[in-house]
């Protein structure tokens, strides 16, 4: 058999072999990309992006691992080279939130009866927004294990961290998530309508 006839056949395994395995999983990774870039055309170029790549890595891909996974690793770190010089991304040095300053808000807020009215509101749009505005490294985090409800081993795996990393971002980020939910509230004059209902449901 000539090598012109091994080339070609061994092209159309590898194509084939991609269909196979990388393009089923186009929506979860533009789902991926969409909650990364929160724009519709930003997502369509990290996803083409990250399967233009992913094709001329195929010889790294290991057959019958997890494909969703190795993607999703490619995603973002497409989306994490588009924005170096668009969107300023929070050094962990500089990013160690005051966990107790945090905690002492939440708190207030409870005292305040925000946790009960968190509960009773739709809170969708909001929470869309707050992840948002979480800042990387923590928002990659959130969207990996809360939204994509991936494992702290896969999200480890698909951020290069240790799952103690994953952790502790994912304490922060929820940290953060919080914190503009409870603003939220607030700034929506939703906590004396609910402690009005309140009144009334107790007579």
């Amino acid at each position: 058999m000539s090598a012109r006839t091994t080339q070609p056949r061994e092209q159309h395994d590898r194509d084939a072999a991609f269909e196979r395995e990388a393009l089923p999983w186009l929506d979860d990774v533009y789902r991926f990309a969409y909650s990364l870039t929160r724009d519709e055309s930003d997502a369509e170029d990290v996803v083409q992006d990250t399967f233009l790549r992913a094709y001329r890595s195929w010889h790294t891909y290991l057959p019958g691992s997890d494909c969703r996974r190795w993607l999703f690793t490619i995603c973002r770190n497409v989306f994490l080279r588009s924005r170096e010089r668009v969107r300023p991304t929070v050094d962990l040095d500089s990013a160690d939130i005051d966990a107790a300053a945090v905690g002492r808000s939440y708190r207030d807020a409870m005292e305040r009866g925000l946790d009960d009215l968190m509960a009773v509101l739709d809170l969708g749009p909001a929470i869309e927004r707050a992840l948002a505005s979480v800042p990387e490294p923590f928002r990659s985090t959130l969207i990996i294990v809360d939204v994509e409800d991936q494992s702290y081993e896969s999200a480890a795996e698909i951020l290069g961290v240790p799952i103690g990393t994953v952790r502790s971002r994912l304490f922060r980020g929820r940290r953060l998530m919080q914190e503009q939910l409870i603003a939220h509230a607030s700034d929506a004059g939703l906590r004396d309508a609910w402690r009005g209902s309140a009144r009334l449901a107790a007579r």
